[in-house]
């Protein structure tokens, strides 16, 4: 397997100030495919853009809403970023923001897949040439619950991105099929294959030193459970699977050093979780540390689910390691 030796081609957290006034977001470094974004000062709904659907066509991860059209939220995507028009979800003026920017492409495998339910367990086609070890999907036209497949809980179970519930079981999901290099299979259930709904797909595959999606066993030990990721991650979600838990989302820009005790929770729309010492986490050269005894990241013998993207792989390929933080 090749190695990414530089990350920041395909992912990039961007930060910003609202302006309440139509803005430019440079500074990704590419044109961004799945933008997320979320206002880090105010109470307000997760929005989600992908360049598939287009301009202004909106999803909310912490609700179950059906997708929005609106012409003054992401207006397009430019080569260095996008750009947003006034609605107050992604750019309340002097509110701040955290944008989360992957680029589509098998090289980093990600693909983004359209399709109309039809209400039947069948298979789909994708572009990774790789087996998907996540897959996001979402149902455009009903208000139904996102589901998300990972590889480390299996094709039988599913969670749900807006939800704090543990994994469910439903053959209805993912017909208890685990996705190939060419394929990922839906069941019949409204949330995945309605009839005659518009669906979206986002499907990511492993990367050497960009991508890892994995589990592990918390401890609830202080000194911390730590997971080798063999990159040093930018940006990691975490998901209790075996119990209640939020989708924690960390990211190395809100936080330039360790210990991070400052998270986003996809699932909700509140402002930024700042001082946190319970669900605290290090981000480190090869993988990243939870330190805290909260139920969120290291409850002892829950199971936990993570994506996490790099800032830089541990070693790239011509042999230059990772400097810690």
């Amino acid at each position: 397997m090749s190695i990414i030796d530089k990350p920041t081609d395909y992912f990039e957290t961007k930060l910003y100030t609202g302006t309440g006034s139509e803005l430019a977001i440079t500074g990704v470094g590419f044109q961004p495919d799945w933008v997320w974004t979320k206002s880090r000062s105010n109470t307000l709904n997760h929005n989600v853009y992908d360049s598939v659907r287009g301009v202004n066509k909106g999803l909310k991860p912490n609700t179950a809403d059906s997708e929005f059209n609106d012409a003054q939220s992401l207006k397009s995507f430019n080569s260095d970023g996008f750009t947003v028009g006034t609605d107050s979800h992604i750019n309340t003026s002097s509110a701040t923001f955290a944008s989360w920017n992957w680029k589509e492409t098998a090289d980093a495998g990600f693909d983004i897949v359209s399709y109309t339910g039809n209400g039947s367990a069948r298979t789909l086609s994708h572009s990774l040439s790789a087996i998907p070890k996540m897959i996001i999907v979402k149902n455009l036209t009903s208000a139904t619950s996102w589901h998300v497949y990972h590889n480390s809980i299996g094709a039988t179970k599913y969670l749900q991105l807006n939800s704090t519930n543990a994994e469910g079981t439903a053959s209805s999901v993912w017909n208890d099929t685990a996705p190939t290099s060419s394929v990922f299979s839906i069941g019949s259930g409204d949330g995945t294959n309605k009839n005659t709904d518009n669906i979206i797909a986002y499907l990511f595959a492993e990367k050497q030193g960009y991508s890892k999606f994995g589990s592990y066993k918390g401890n609830g030990n202080a000194d911390g459970s730590f997971i080798f990721t063999g990159q040093k991650s930018a940006f990691i979600m975490i998901k209790a699977a075996s119990r209640i838990g939020t989708w924690n989302m960390y990211d190395t820009k809100r936080n330039t050093f360790n210990n991070i005790q400052d998270f986003q929770i996809a699932n909700v729309g509140e402002a930024d979780v700042t001082g946190n010492t319970y669900q605290n986490i290090d981000i480190l050269s090869n993988g990243f540390k939870c330190y805290g005894t909260g139920t969120g990241t290291n409850e002892n013998g829950a199971t936990y689910i993570y994506m996490a993207f790099a800032e830089n792989p541990f070693v790239t390929s011509s042999g230059v390691p990772a400097c810690a933080r």
